[in-house]
């Protein structure tokens, strides 16, 4: 009874697999020998063996027992290492998915992008178009009034001849002209009596006066203009200079009076004197020496 119940508990312990794997590889052993003796061997089975060879038997399946369990583990880590490759294969191929998503979502909007900024370009082409062809459109309707008022100051110097009404209509059309000019940043500047400069001014001559200081703006050809602090057309002046000196004439000395001859201070004796006639012909030149001379002391 004692056998029968290690038998028991031998079959519970050794699994039915491990006892198919003993069993495969007695057949493979039993081939092989069989090979190699080139005959036929009968294997017997006492099924009629005591209890106790029952137990004496048991030591020999033992070792196909740890080799079955080692090749359990074996499979145990190679199955789990599958399943950890499925794993991570499918986890690969959703990132994948996921990428190829991505991708084509950037593609589309890049493809959109374009799409765009081709449309874009197009619009900004048309409108610079435009711009180009009717930007003056708002400066045109400015300007046609003044041209209604000029035809009118035409029309009515035509028809009377009041030349005050006729420059009082130009003015104001100039006036209207100018304001029309400013509303869109056109301003006009004087640069007369102003110094000269060359960033504003555009000199065209060099006049010598007195009036204003030198290299100051003498008077003006042309007015000069501004576009929103932009200069658009520079001021065409006249600048003046300083008027060149003349030199005073040099004053020229007197000659020093020469002393008469001892003859001619005094007559001799016993000759007469020259004539008036011939005195005021001879002693003339001498006496104008000494009038000069005394004239000149005096002043």
């Amino acid at each position: 009874m004692s056998g029968t119940k290690d038998k028991d508990s031998l079959q519970t312990d050794i699994g039915q697999d491990v006892i198919d794997e003993a069993v495969r590889s007695v057949e493979r052993r039993m081939d092989g020998d069989a090979d190699s003796a080139g005959s036929e061997t009968e294997v017997e089975l006492d099924v009629s063996a005591p209890a106790a060879d029952a137990d004496v038997a048991t030591p020999e399946v033992a070792p196909p027992t740890e080799d079955a369990a080692a090749l359990r583990q074996e499979v145990e880590s190679l199955r789990a290492q599958l399943e950890f490759s499925q794993t991570k294969a499918r986890e690969t191929l959703e990132r994948l998915k996921e990428a190829h998503e991505r991708a084509k979502d950037f593609q589309d909007r890049a493809i959109r992008s374009a799409a765009d900024l081709e449309n874009y370009r197009k619009r900004a082409q048309k409108e610079k178009e435009d711009v180009q062809k009717f930007g003056v459109e708002k400066l045109l309707k400015d300007l046609l009034p003044v041209v209604d008022n000029m035809d009118r100051a035409l029309d009515a110097a035509s028809k009377s001849p009041d030349f005050d009404s006729f420059q009082k209509g130009v003015a104001m059309t100039r006036k209207s002209f100018e304001d029309s000019l400013g509303r869109h940043g056109v301003k006009g500047f004087s640069a007369k009596g102003q110094p000269f400069d060359p960033r504003l001014h555009e000199a065209i001559q060099q006049v010598e006066s007195a009036e204003v200081p030198a290299g100051h703006v003498l008077f003006e050809v042309t007015r000069g203009f501004h576009l929103n602090d932009r200069l658009v057309r520079p001021a065409m002046v006249v600048v003046a200079r300083a008027p060149e000196v003349v030199a005073a004439p040099e004053v020229v000395a007197a000659p020093e009076p020469v002393a008469a001859a001892p003859e001619a201070a005094a007559p001799a004796a016993g000759t007469e004197a020259p004539k008036a006639s011939e005195e005021g012909k001879s002693a003339e030149p001498q006496t104008s020496a000494p009038s000069d001379s005394s004239s000149g002391g005096s002043q």
